[in-house]
């Protein structure tokens, strides 16, 4: 075994050579004090009785006070405005005392023939005090530069950073201290025009966000890099069109939603995802009124494997649920999702429950074993064309599935129930619409007859989640192409994940029981634009690179989707993201003719009789006829060429 090199120093006292440092700057700064209060270095000699005694007591002193406010003990090449106060007040503390040794200690104690003078404690306590925050400054200073050099010699990407605030100022510093990220950046950008031609971290700010391209072209860049997560959308789509103009790539840092959804911090840089693109204003959630549902209680999630489901068990998560019931008809996405949880959350009781929600007596044996206080239902089919062709498994699923999960709620005592509903089930012109809306009035009903807080969330498409449009399009850019969209005039709401999420938790604590709540999910968006976006985004060109190819329109789709029916009684909320809709009275026999609905659908009865009892369910329902491809006001350049 190596022995260790013994030292004299505690082993507390990591930074040795600061110690040593000091120790020699205490005992130069009062002789240097003297010597200036009395001009001249012989004095010093024939006072000795004075001046020893108080340089070495008061030194002693002043080390032990360093010690003591943890000087030796911080890493001060990671110094900030945190370390720089703690040195002055050490500082501070150090002249106290050494104030109080000179001017009253020693020639009380007859140490000294007399005391120090009042003008040497004063220059002595300056000189300590620079003599202290010199060496500290320099250690904090001086590591990027000498880092640096040692890669000079290695290839570094000069970026230019989008933003100059916060977390402009983290990423930069980030950059420069860790120089193997391979990026120097050369300075900012910023809208704000107070900052424009001043320094940020020995960095110019170069000027608003239209000059992009002009700075691109002068300094040579050859990255941008976004450092504003709570852009929004228009803000990142100008950026990164300006980098795609200038052929150079787009980093950004994480979204809001996406920082409190996942394990990441501010700095982490990734790539330009179309979910960037679609930024709106952050989504400020009530948590106070949302721990409520959650907080020390037991929570019950249907369809816990899925998109939707699995965001709402880590957020719920975050909320200290007594435990956490993962209800899911697929094991391997439950077994995912479980293990996730139990290492994110190993203070919170992860229980799995493999089960079909059509499965009545399983399902109410699950709720009467763990008697949730809230339930979050998020089970269902949800593919339009695919169930336009299978009719009896989503009214099976999504009709008898959420009866049995609101029937077993009910027995079990459950105070909260928030279903999961889409803005396909306003005026549904398809059989997954007009299921979904069907599975509204059932909960609707049992809020009214059994007077709970039993509420429906309807929101439009979530970006990312299993079978959406983006994956689709990625899955076919990165075959060749073509992309195909159905019809150049299609648009649709579109959320991320954990905003839609993050919104739903607040419907279910705004709700009281009965209502519909509608997110508000800004403008519709082109799927057409959306397709072109992904393309470039990929460093392709539409038509070149990449064709789009147009199909027609698919059985049950309609160009426009709405997000409430003219009857319904809208109302504001106190989250300005939420609007709360209340249905009129239910129609007499409505759960009479449900049952008969899904007996029909048990007793595999023709699609044709399906649709007829779902008509006479939802008399909105009716399939839309396919408009003709004309042209899309807006139409992009290389769609329009493509189309021609």
């Amino acid at each position: 075994m190596t022995e260790q090199p013994k030292t004299l120093l505690p082993k507390r006292i990591r930074n040795r050579h600061l110690f040593l440092v000091d120790a020699a700057s205490l005992v130069a700064a009062p002789v240097i004090a003297f010597a200036v209060r009395f001009e001249d270095f012989g004095w010093i000699g024939q006072n000795l009785r004075l001046v020893l005694p108080y340089v070495l007591i008061a030194g002693l002193v002043r080390l032990a006070v360093l010690y003591n406010f943890g000087m030796y003990r911080r890493l001060w090449r990671h110094a900030s405005i945190g370390e720089l106060k703690q040195i002055l007040v050490a500082g501070v503390a150090a002249a106290f005392f050494s104030a109080l040794i000179g001017l009253w200690l020693l020639p009380v104690s007859q140490i000294t023939p007399n005391r120090v003078p009042f003008s040497v404690v004063f220059i002595d306590a300056l000189l300590t005090t620079a003599a202290i925050a010199l060496p500290r400054l320099l250690a904090r200073t001086m590591r990027p530069r000498s880092r640096r050099r040692r890669l000079a010699g290695a290839p570094a990407r000069t970026a230019l950073i989008v933003g100059a605030g916060d977390t402009a100022k983290l990423v930069a510093k980030e950059l420069i201290a860790n120089q193997n990220l391979g990026f120097e950046p050369i300075g900012f950008v910023d809208d704000d025009r107070t900052k424009h031609n001043h320094m940020l971290l020995g960095l110019p700010i170069l000027g608003p966000l239209s000059a992009i391209k002009s700075i691109v072209g002068e300094h040579g860049v050859s990255e941008l890099i976004i450092a504003m997560p709570s852009a929004h959308g228009d803000v990142v789509r100008k950026v990164v069109r300006a980098g795609l103009d200038c052929g150079i790539p787009t980093l950004t840092v994480p979204s809001l939603p996406e920082l409190i959804s996942a394990k990441t911090n501010g700095t982490r840089l990734r790539e330009v995802e179309i979910q960037d693109l679609l930024r709106r204003e952050p989504v400020e959630t009530d948590l106070a009124a949302v721990a409520e549902l959650a907080t020390g209680e037991t929570v019950l999630i249907t369809g816990a494997g899925g998109s939707i489901g699995a965001e709402l068990c880590r957020q719920i998560a975050r909320l200290a649920p007594a435990r956490i019931v993962l209800l899911g008809h697929g094991e391997n996405s439950i077994f995912d999702i479980l293990h996730e949880l139990k290492f994110d959350f190993p203070d919170v009781a992860i229980l799995p429950v493999i089960a079909d929600v059509r499965d009545r007596k399983r399902i109410a044996a699950t709720f009467a074993l763990h008697k949730p206080h809230a339930v979050f239902h998020a089970a269902a089919h949800k593919h339009v064309p695919l169930m336009e062709e299978n009719v009896i498994e989503a009214i099976t699923n999504n009709v008898f599935g959420t009866l049995n999960v609101v029937d077993a709620a009910l027995e079990a005592g459950c105070e909260h129930f928030v279903f999961i509903s889409t803005d396909k089930a306003v005026r549904p012109t398809s059989v997954m619409g007009a299921t979904k809306r069907i599975a509204e009035l059932i909960v609707q009903r049992a809020a009214m007859k059994h007077d709970r807080n039993f509420v429906s969330v309807r929101f439009g498409n979530v970006l990312g989640s299993r079978g959406s449009v983006v994956p689709t399009f990625l899955r076919q850019i990165r075959a060749g192409g073509p992309v195909t969209v159905t019809h150049p005039e299609m648009q649709r709401y579109f959320m991320t994940i954990p905003e839609a999420v993050q919104l739903v938790l607040q419907a279910g604590a705004l709700g009281r029981g009965g209502e519909v709540f509608l997110l508000d999910m800004g403008e519709p968006i082109r799927i057409v634009d959306i397709a072109t976006d992904l393309i470039r985004l990929s460093g392709l060109a539409v038509g070149t690179d990449i064709e789009i190819k147009f199909t027609g329109m698919r059985p049950g789709e309609k160009l426009y989707e709405e997000m409430f029916f003219s009857a319904e009684n809208v109302l504001t909320t106190d989250h300005p993201k939420v609007l709360r809709a209340r249905n009129g009275i239910l129609p007499d026999g409505v759960m009479r003719r449900i049952e008969s609905l899904v007996d029909a659908a048990g007793a595999e009865h023709p699609d044709e009789e399906l649709r007829q009892l779902l008509r006479n369910l939802v008399p909105d329902f009716h399939p839309h006829p396919t408009p003709p491809m004309a042209p899309a006001e807006g139409e992009t350049k290389e769609v329009a060429a493509l189309r021609a």
